[in-house]
């Protein structure tokens, strides 16, 4: 059995309680993960041409006010 099968019946196993806690551990978890490879895209200029491309149709009034 492989660990995600593993992970999976000791889910099902846990108390309501018990999945309440995982549940917010994993988004903790989950957030702070994102956050990270959000970060290292925004480094590495991945994100820079949705960025421009962003800006010029902001400036050529193509968007919305929130």
């Amino acid at each position: 059995m492989g660990k995600v099968e593993q992970i999976e019946r000791a889910i099902k196993a846990l108390s309501p309680d018990e999945l309440e806690q995982l549940r917010a551990w994993f988004a903790d978890f989950d957030a702070v993960h994102w956050d990270r490879q959000l970060e290292a895209d925004v480094a590495s200029g991945r994100l820079d041409k949705l960025a421009e491309r962003a800006l010029a149709e902001h400036a050529a009034g193509r968007t919305t006010p929130l």
